[in-house]
């Protein structure tokens, strides 16, 4: 048993090291500044601008975390707190259902729903045109996807809540909204916080549905009504043609490894945050 935990410890740097290794060789070509700071993506002239497609991915990322965690969080209270037993017995099938949707069909319903939403309505709202195939349409999507990671997990945390907390401030006159606002949720801050991270690490690896609905455009997006091109579909659209070009491989390994330490830094600040909650509640 030691030997396997170590053994899936290892994997982590074992990706690293080999995504480090395959990219070498742009990094020998071109240095990570130009490579991070330039936005021409053009294979044929050995021009590899990365700056587009980091933005996209983490301007629909955001989009989405915006949009999921308050429906998230506000679904997982009632609940846990408001809704009748049979209720939760209808909804928790559902979620679980929605979790185990393949991510094509999350494109798809995009395409035929939320794209016409976002071009005919949303756009002309706030007087631009769009063909609909945005950030904003990626991140609706998206929202959807990570939606049942994010409320699993808070329904687990809120149940580890004390009962016992709880009777203590209606008893001393506290209302039920009050006690989920000063109690439930400063307890359970550290859990909500874990949530979200789950949400946002599926979020940034989260590729086939993304690719079918933000556009694919290389430019760096100024607002959610523009097109995208994230990282995941940069690489799911051409690691196919990568070999007949010289380092096409090395530039596609090298936004894998860009898109490994986005996830990594967000993990080790929520985790830094995490710790920080942790100890003022203690």
């Amino acid at each position: 048993m030691k030997g396997l935990t170590y053994f899936s410890i290892a994997l982590l740097f074992l990706i690293l090291i080999g995504l480090i290794f395959k990219s070498i060789p742009i990094l020998q070509e071109t240095s990570l500044g130009h490579l991070f700071f330039t936005t021409e993506w053009q294979p044929l002239k050995m021009k590899f601008g990365l700056l587009p497609f980091i933005i996209s991915t983490l301007y629909v990322t955001i989009v989405a975390i915006i949009i999921s965690v308050p429906l998230c969080l506000l679904s997982a209270i009632y609940l846990s707190e408001y809704a009748d037993k049979r209720i939760i017995a209808f909804v928790n099938p559902l979620i679980d259902i929605l979790a185990g949707i393949p991510s094509v069909i999350f494109g798809i319903w995009g395409i035929i729903e939320v794209v016409p939403l976002v071009r005919d309505f949303i756009a002309p709202a706030f007087g631009t045109t769009s063909s609909g195939y945005t950030i904003l349409t990626g991140g609706i999507v998206l929202s959807i996807m990570i939606f049942p990671i994010i409320i699993h997990v808070l329904l687990e945390v809120f149940e580890t809540i004390p009962e016992d907390l709880k009777s203590a401030s209606l008893s001393v006159g506290a209302t039920k909204w009050q006690t989920v606002k000063f109690v439930i949720l400063r307890k359970a801050a550290p859990g909500v916080i874990s949530a979200i991270v789950l949400g946002l690490s599926r979020a940034f690896g989260e590729t086939l549905a993304l690719l079918m609905v933000v556009g694919n455009v290389i430019m760096i997006p100024i607002s959610p009504l523009d097109p995208g091109y994230p990282l995941t579909a940069l690489i799911a659209n051409n690691y196919g043609e990568m070999m007949s070009i010289p380092l096409y491989d090395s530039a596609l390994m090298l936004a894998s490894f860009i898109l490994f330490v986005i996830v990594l830094i967000f993990n080790f600040i929520s985790r830094r945050i995490l710790k920080n909650i942790e100890r003022k509640i203690a």
